[in-house]
C-alpha cells in the first residue's frame, strides 16, 4: 500500500515541473505561474488522499474496484493531455489553475 502511494505521488510530482515549464513562458515567467501550479498539484493530491479514504470507508471492496476501474475508464477518454496556449491577463492566476484543470485534473 505504501509503494502504491508513493509512486502515485511521485508521477504527480514529475508532471508538475513539467507542465510547468510548458505554460511558464505563456505568462511571462512570473513567479505565480509556478505558485498556481503548486496549489493546483497539492490541491489535486489532496482531492485524490479524499477520494481514496472515502471509497476505503463507503464501500465494500468489490464495489470500491467498480467505481475505482469507471473513474479509470473515464479518464482514458480525455487522453492524451494536450495544452493550449493562452493570451495572459490580469487573472492569469485563476487562468493557470483554469488551464490545468481542464487539461490534467482528470486524467
Amino acid at each position: 500500500m505504501a509503494v502504491t502511494i508513493f509512486t502515485g505521488a511521485f508521477l504527480l510530482f514529475q508532471v508538475q515541473p513539467v507542465t510547468g515549464k510548458i505554460i511558464l513562458p505563456w505568462f511571462g515567467g512570473s513567479a505565480g505561474v509556478w505558485s498556481a501550479c503548486l496549489l493546483f498539484f497539492q490541491g489535486l493530491l489532496w482531492f485524490g488522499y479524499v477520494y481514496a479514504h472515502l471509497l476505503v470507508s463507503k464501500f465494500e471492496p468489490t464495489r470500491q474496484g467498480v467505481v475505482h476501474a469507471s473513474f479509470l475508464l473515464l479518464s482514458l477518454l480525455v487522453l492524451p493531455i494536450a495544452l493550449k496556449p493562452v493570451a495572459a491577463g490580469a487573472d492569469s492566476f485563476l487562468r493557470v489553475l483554469i488551464i490545468l484543470g481542464g487539461s490534467i485534473g482528470l486524467p
